[in-house]
């Protein structure tokens, strides 16, 4: 897994899932980059007051969110533990 490349599916299912499928570090960059001409754009324009225009941001991949707690399962007995095995 060190020398795969960083747009490989292992990575990108490592680093979140299979959103991240083809970002690599130069897609990344790639879109920080356009994001900042954009604030600069819109920082250093002759707007009127209150009238600079809202510049979409670069379109990234969404991580799935993960819920805050775990969801707690009924500790089993030995007895259920024994009947999922013995079903196969």
């Amino acid at each position: 897994m060190q020398r795969l490349p960083d747009t490989s599916l292992t990575i990108a299912l490592a680093s979140g899932g299979r959103e991240q499928f083809g970002w690599g570090q130069d897609r990344h960059l790639t879109a920080d980059l356009f994001d900042a001409i954009n604030q600069n754009t819109r920082a250093t324009g002759q707007w009127g007051k209150g009238r600079a225009p809202k510049i979409p941001a670069y379109p990234r991949p969404q991580t799935k969110k993960q819920s805050a707690k775990p969801k707690a399962r009924k500790p089993r007995s030995v007895a259920e533990i024994y009947k999922v095995f013995q079903r196969r």
